[in-house]
């Protein structure tokens, strides 16, 4: 039986080296050491779509960012300065770090600019930006300055969830910070299942995270996982023998 696996990749367009940052980046002193860096620094991010993550949940450091692309640690933090300052890198609200030029490098849209736009406000719906951060893609801005995000895992489901609800802003919970829910559902759940609601959204952040599979509607998933469990538990129907044997009076 062969396993199915999950790869990431660059793609490197043929005058990548050639742009204006990395003829200006690798012209500097130690800039051979960064430009090295920051590719490294792109490949380490592909599985959380830019994110610089040790694992699910802890953001990389300069130390174990040093450690992973054995570079010396005054390397790391003279490069990190530097690509703050040109706009490869941005730093969350969480402390990691995020490279937001990673759209340039993976995959291909139609419609480069929305979908940059939707991974900006993703990550301010989880208030991972700065606050008073703009968005650096304008509407009617040129393709090449707002490139696709990442296809990470189920996330345009994932996303679609959060765009039918825009009355009611949807906010990250779980974990992995990947179950969606309104404030309405939320309270919706907290009543319904007053002792159990934050198991359930635990139970589907960690299934989503593992399995890779998305729904549209986190709340009605979690409802439908409550309603399977509470039949389980509910003893089974006695079969009843209602007749009356000869001579037996009732």
């Amino acid at each position: 039986m062969t396993e199915n696996r999950r790869f990431y990749y660059l793609k490197l367009k043929e005058n990548f080296y050639n742009s204006e940052t990395m003829v200006i980046l690798e012209s500097m002193q130690d800039g051979l050491l960064y430009s090295n860096l920051l590719l490294k620094m792109y490949l380490m991010s592909l599985k959380s779509s830019g994110v610089l993550l040790l694992n699910d949940y802890l953001p990389h450091t300069v130390q174990t960012i040093a450690t992973f692309t054995r570079h010396q640690v005054g390397t790391v933090e003279r490069a990190l300065k530097i690509f703050q300052e040109f706009g490869l890198v941005e730093i969350l609200t969480d402390g990691a770090y995020y490279m937001s030029d990673i759209q340039l490098l993976i995959g291909q849209s139609s419609s480069e600019g929305e979908r940059k736009k939707k991974e900006r406000m993703r990550l301010k719906r989880q208030n991972l930006l700065p606050s008073g951060e703009t968005d650096i893609c304008p509407s009617n801005g040129r393709v090449d300055k707002c490139p696709p995000i990442l296809e990470y895992r189920d996330k345009e489901i994932r996303d679609k969830s959060i765009e039918n609800r825009e009355g009611d802003m949807a906010h990250a919970y779980g974990r992995y910070r990947n179950v969606f829910l309104s404030s309405a559902e939320l309270a919706e759940l907290q009543t319904e299942l007053p002792s159990l609601w934050e198991q359930y959204i635990e139970r589907l952040s960690e299934y989503m995270e593992s399995s890779g599979k998305g729904y549209k509607n986190h709340a009605a998933t979690i409802r439908r996982w409550a309603n399977a469990d509470k039949k389980k538990e509910e003893p089974p129907a006695r079969n009843r023998d209602y007749s009356v044997e000869e001579g037996e009076t009732i």
